[in-house]
């Protein structure tokens, strides 16, 4: 039986940074993953694949529908050549699950590649195809991420009815695409689709997309994605979806049955605890399938830690890499913390939307008293060069200290932006703070700053 000082199960973002980690800090540590390709869902399904086709598509969106003609770029004849595109995104992944498994061969990490359960406290067993094999080690570490939810009535089939998984690969263009959830994952694929040429219909049980986020911010982003050409259909129940030889339908409760060419189910994720054998060193998931953990990720068996989706907290690969950080951090040296109020979100729409700290519905639901600054990007000189003025940036703070409670921002390169902010919030920083800081000129980063001055109502340029 071959034993480690400690053992991560998942080669996620979560799992891998955590090996990283820890043999960093001297630990014989080994790392079990079922997929050949190292990354997790993040890199090889998911986050990195997602993000190539929303760049190539909008770049053919631009060529094809004149954007560049504001710039006096005229283009004719523009086509798509989606085995291409597909196959540069392919092409990004592989180099990174690549890259991930040279740093576990450069920090000298164990790699099982098959399926880990446990067999007692301390002990797994991973199954492949070339059988079984034994491991031993004092601390394990769960890592294994989440998987797509689905709803009664709607089931997977991998041909006219998917996940995010199929979305990533339709061959032809669909027709027309129906999106069940208006989250961040069924925007930003339904987006990459409409640019190709698929009609698109997004249905969702709330009333509003993007649930979770900022209200104003998810107001303004419905506009702007309509504007664009997604159909919404919002507080509606999916009832069933059916996939028929040529087509799908989709049931919707009180309305009509609408034909598409695929469906694609996007109603979040849920841990992906299955098959681990918790049962066998008496621990268990809860109603919602998530391990309880403590402050320090460590689960009620002792030696057992998780990490990631499979614990409470969003679901986003920087969160559960910082939790891998922290928990191996604690494992060796007796500390190790994750300020969970700086854990950006971001939707890679276009514009792309980002988000940190508190929003207002929180606030207000909380009690606590607030100031709102508030800049858009029309005003700002970066964003009128680049032809990109739809979007602002808002910031809450304590309306007694000053403090900052959340940042958020729709606009062009929101994603970067919210860097700052998270940094703000990470340091306890106060709305004057940024106000009084030098921003390059001419910059969107400005927005930001001017934001930051609005809180006080003195915002230079509007």
């Amino acid at each position: 039986m071959a034993k480690h000082d400690l053992i991560v199960i998942g080669a996620g973002p979560g799992g891998y940074v955590a090996a990283l980690r820890a043999a960093q800090l001297g630990l014989d540590t080994a790392i079990i993953e079922k997929e050949k390709a190292l990354g997790g869902t993040c890199l090889r399904i998911g986050c990195i694949p997602s993000k190539a086709l929303l760049e190539s598509s909008e770049l053919f969106h631009e060529a094809q529908d004149g954007g560049l003609a504001a710039h006096g770029v005229a283009t004719s004849g523009v086509e798509l050549d989606l085995k291409k595109m597909l196959g540069r995104k392919d092409r990004v992944v592989k180099a990174l699950t690549q890259g991930v498994a040279g740093l576990m061969k450069k920090n000298k990490i164990t790699r099982y590649e098959g399926t880990a359960a446990f067999t007692a406290p301390g002990k797994l067993t991973v199954a492949s195809s070339s059988g079984e094999e034994q491991l031993e080690a004092e601390k394990i570490i769960i890592a294994t991420g989440s998987v797509s939810s689905t709803i009664p009535g709607v089931a997977p089939d991998g041909q006219r009815i998917g996940t995010s998984t199929e979305a990533l690969g339709y061959d032809p263009v669909p027709e027309h695409l129906v999106v069940i959830g208006a989250g961040y994952i069924g925007l930003e694929l339904g987006s990459v689709w409409k640019r190709l040429g698929s009609k698109v219909t997004v249905l969702e049980y709330l009333d509003r997309i993007l649930p979770g986020m900022d209200a104003e911010v998810g107001k303004e982003a419905e506009k702007i994605l309509k504007k664009q050409g997604l159909e919404f259909r919002l507080g509606v129940k999916v009832t069933g979806a059916k996939s028929l030889k040529t087509k799908a339908k989709v049931e919707i409760e009180g309305g009509e049955t609408i034909d598409c060419d695929q469906v694609l189910l996007s109603v979040g994720r849920k841990p992906n605890t299955e098959g681990l054998g918790l049962e066998a060193i008496g621990l268990a998931a809860d109603k919602r399938g998530q391990i309880e953990v403590d402050d320090h990720f460590k689960t009620a068996v002792d030696g057992v830690y998780a990490i990631g989706d499979v614990i409470r907290g969003p679901m986003l690969a920087h969160k559960a890499e910082e939790e891998g950080v922290a928990c191996v951090e604690g494992i060796v040296t007796g500390y190790g913390h994750v300020n969970y109020d700086a854990i950006p979100g971001v939707a890679y729409t276009h514009p792309e939307i980002a988000s940190v700290g508190k929003t207002e519905e929180q606030l207000k639901e909380a009690g606590v008293a607030y100031r709102k600054g508030k800049f858009p990007y029309i005003a700002n000189g970066r964003a009128k060069a680049l032809a990109a003025t739809e979007g602002f940036v808002k910031i809450l703070a304590d309306e007694k200290t000053d403090r900052i409670l959340g940042v958020h921002i729709i606009g062009a390169r929101a994603g970067d932006l919210i860097a700052e902010a998270v940094t703000a919030i990470e340091f306890g920083a106060s709305s004057e703070d940024l106000a009084r800081t030098s921003h390059a000129h001419p910059t969107l980063a400005e927005i930001v700053k001017e934001a930051a001055l609005a809180v006080d109502g003195r915002a230079l340029h509007m």
